[in-house]
């Protein structure tokens, strides 16, 4: 093994804003996905929840393949700018022109020909540009420092933006929409523009982060001869589900990606068709990323405290109570806000530690294997995610479709109110909890040190 000779660095605060930019970002395109692209897809183009959903679920399976083969190309990627910056600024212009397509369906298009334009744009921007920024940025994570609590740090600052990045599709899509589609708020051009716009954003905001960032980690197993031997990608996913902590952090944010999801995409249907207006959609969700961007500014000092794990614990508690009283106030507008604090005051907490924890379970399979295989541990954290992503997606249209929901009416039937009761409510109850249990096995604090130590003296 082989690792710079400082790597165990304090970070400077513009490196760490530019790794945050690096996921606001990120959250134009994903959180108009998780909170737009099943309401685009049934609103706008008139394809039904069942047909939308079932085109992510089973691209989720291609999307898979392809966290793992990036995970791949970035371990054996060598270039005077690292590994994983490298393909941050070759993709983000494909990424940004594959966003624009997805968000506009032919209106010409019905039928098989409309299945086939939106299964080809969805994987575009999913499975392959998507995937081939997003694994290179959570690996650099793991490879611009080994220090601890600047990882905690990074996760916080990526945390912090990816919430300012899922603020701003909440506030200002829907009316940019409307703008831009003279004044109507499912017009096919007003989709386009605003994410031609948004697009124009991702692709500066990743140069930004491309030139502000450093890779200081070099991960290389040497062969006898002193040459740089390349993991096999079997040993790869070997060593992955053979270090506990790993699977259960990936396991907990499968979780949670799911519950986003599901989630997220609710909001909209709930807003309108619960509350009676979808423009409280904005309230509700600002509500939320404000009390957690608002709390991310004190969790660095709190990890400090009741380390990350903790950290995360008392996040999903919070979020869990926060769900609790969305049930229990059910359309009162007020009632709703209120209960998206305590949920953002959650995901305040949970947000700023999970990155960290899942860098800090890849280092401890780097010392307990042998080899560093940071792509692939993010790449296949990112597959579980994006899997929990799309299934969250998948199973918000299934429960919509299993609820008889109409687009065509103004007033759903009760089954349909129950839908979207259950996926606002109740699914991220249960996925909440789910994550709490993983933690609770998570006692990775207890040696980090000692491993960190024993990984210098290996060098």
């Amino acid at each position: 093994m082989k690792t710079n000779s400082n790597t165990d660095v304090k970070l400077s605060f513009l490196e760490r804003i530019g790794y945050g930019v690096g996921d606001y970002s990120a959250n134009l395109i994903y959180s108009s996905i998780s909170a737009f692209l099943l309401l685009y897809y049934t609103n706008v183009v008139n394809a039904s929840p069942a047909m939308a959903a079932s085109i992510i679920a089973i691209s989720k399976i291609f999307d898979g393949v392809s966290d793992l083969i990036m995970g791949t190309i970035v371990d054996r990627t060598h270039s005077r700018f690292g590994k994983a910056r490298p393909w941050i600024l070759r993709l983000c212009v494909p990424l940004a022109i594959a966003t624009v397509l997805m968000f506009s369906v032919p209106n010409s298009l019905s039928g098989k020909g409309m299945f086939i334009y939106m299964f080809l744009t969805y994987n575009l921007v999913s499975t392959v540009f998507y995937t081939g920024i997003n694994v290179p940025y959570a690996a650099m994570n793991g490879l611009m420092t080994t220090n601890q609590y600047e990882r905690g740090l990074l996760g916080n600052f990526r945390m912090l933006f990816a919430t300012a990045g899922t603020m701003t599709v909440n506030t200002y899509v829907l009316k940019m929409v409307k703008t831009l589609g003279n004044g109507e708020q499912y017009n096919q051009n007003g989709w386009t523009k605003t994410y031609i716009i948004l697009g124009i954003s991702t692709i500066v905001l990743n140069i930004f982060m491309f030139i502000t960032c450093k890779e200081r980690v070099v991960e290389e197993v040497k062969n006898e001869d002193g040459e740089v031997k390349n993991i096999t990608f079997l040993e790869g996913l070997k060593g992955l589900f053979t270090n506990k902590y790993w699977v259960l952090m990936v396991i907990n944010l499968f979780v949670m990606y799911f519950m986003m999801s599901c989630f997220y995409g609710s909001a909209a249907y709930y807003a309108q068709y619960v509350i009676g207006d979808v423009t409280s959609y904005s309230s509700i969700a600002n509500a939320m990323s404000m009390a957690q961007i608002v709390t991310m500014f004190c969790t660095p000092f709190i990890m400090k405290k009741v380390s990350k794990r903790n950290c995360m614990i008392i996040g999903l508690t919070f979020s869990t109570i926060g769900f609790l009283g969305s049930g229990i106030v059910g359309a009162n507008l007020v009632g709703q806000v209120g209960c998206s604090i305590i949920k953002g005051i959650g995901d305040g907490f949970g947000g700023a530690a999970m990155y960290g924890l899942l860098q800090d379970a890849i280092t401890y399979g780097q010392w307990k294997n042998g080899y560093g295989n940071s792509g692939m541990g993010n790449a296949a954290s990112s597959f579980c995610m994006k899997v929990g992503s799309g299934v969250g997606t998948a199973v918000l249209g299934w429960v919509l479709a299993w609820g008889k929901f109409d687009s065509g009416l103004k007033v759903q039937s009760a089954s349909a109110i129950t839908a979207i009761d259950m996926a606002f409510i109740w699914i991220p109850i249960v996925t909440n909890i789910i994550g709490i249990i993983c933690l609770m096995f998570f006692d990775l604090d207890k040696i980090y040190d000692k491993i960190v130590k024993e990984l210098e003296e290996r060098k």
